[in-house]
């Protein structure tokens, strides 16, 4: 029987103590892949002070309106009380998801966005978890009394969160074919904004915080995603060759990383 060399172990080598999955030796150091929803950014870097300055601008107005010291807020709820007292609408519970819809629609409609569907849809899910964990955590910390219930879940608003978090979402989608997209999506958030005061749910410092950590939840989205969804995931191969050299039985176990 003709011998192949390269099939043969090293003694000690076939005799240590493997991993009964990976073939890996135990005195081999594990490696760890990469998580495929986050990758490192860093926090000198011009992509990351992009992601960050808008959302800062507005959560400091609004922690600036939320100061005890600025009448800001009395004002403008004193304004809204003498000229529409009475207003009261519901399209600012449906508005805040518009954006989200288009992104879709748009999808839909043969209209290619920046991601395919499902790097679109795992860094929206990343984008409103955040968005969500920031937004409630608040309420629970804060306890601010809304202005028409005295209910303390006033601050930050969750409706304007949301209404940004979905208009960056369509910016960073179709913002690159035609800047229409963006304006169209933020005008539709600033309108709910300005629908939340006018209800007389919000503070204006509870939609300024709450814009700063849309935008924030979305950017951080994007900036962190590693595309990797919508790829096949290369995996390691394992190969199992017996040899036999007119003497000895060998068993080679050979597994490759990809």
């Amino acid at each position: 029987m003709t011998h192949d060399p390269g099939l043969n172990l090293n003694k000690a080598h076939f005799n240590a103590p493997h991993h009964l999955i990976t073939d890996y030796l135990n005195s081999d150091p594990p490696t760890f892949q990469r998580n495929l929803f986050i990758k490192k950014i860093s926090l000198k870097s011009v992509a990351f002070r992009r992601a960050v300055i808008a959302p800062v601008l507005f959560t400091a107005a609004g922690l600036c309106t939320l100061d005890d010291d600025n009448d800001d807020n009395y004002e403008v709820q004193e304004e809204r009380n003498r000229y529409i007292p009475n207003f009261r609408h519901h399209a600012d519970d449906y508005l805040q998801h518009s954006p989200i819809m288009a992104v879709y629609g748009l999808n839909w409609l043969g209209v290619k966005g920046k991601n395919d569907f499902a790097n679109r849809t795992a860094i929206l899910i990343k984008s409103e978890m955040m968005m969500g964990i920031l937004t409630f955590s608040l309420k629970r910390i804060t306890k601010v009394p809304r202005p028409d219930t005295k209910e303390l879940t006033s601050f930050p608003s969750g409706h304007t969160a949301q209404a940004f978090a979905a208009a960056t979402f369509m910016a960073k989608e179709y913002g690159h074919k035609n800047i229409g997209y963006s304006i169209g999506a933020y005008t539709v958030a600033t309108g709910v904004a300005a629908m939340r005061v006018m209800n007389n749910r919000h503070w204006v410092s509870d939609v300024l915080v709450g814009a700063g950590i849309g935008i924030l939840s979305t950017n951080l989205a994007y900036l962190t995603h590693q595309y990797r969804w919508g790829k096949k995931n290369k995996v390691g191969q394992t190969s199992v060759m017996p040899s036999y050299d007119g003497q000895t039985g060998m068993v080679n176990i050979i597994h490759r990383i990809n």
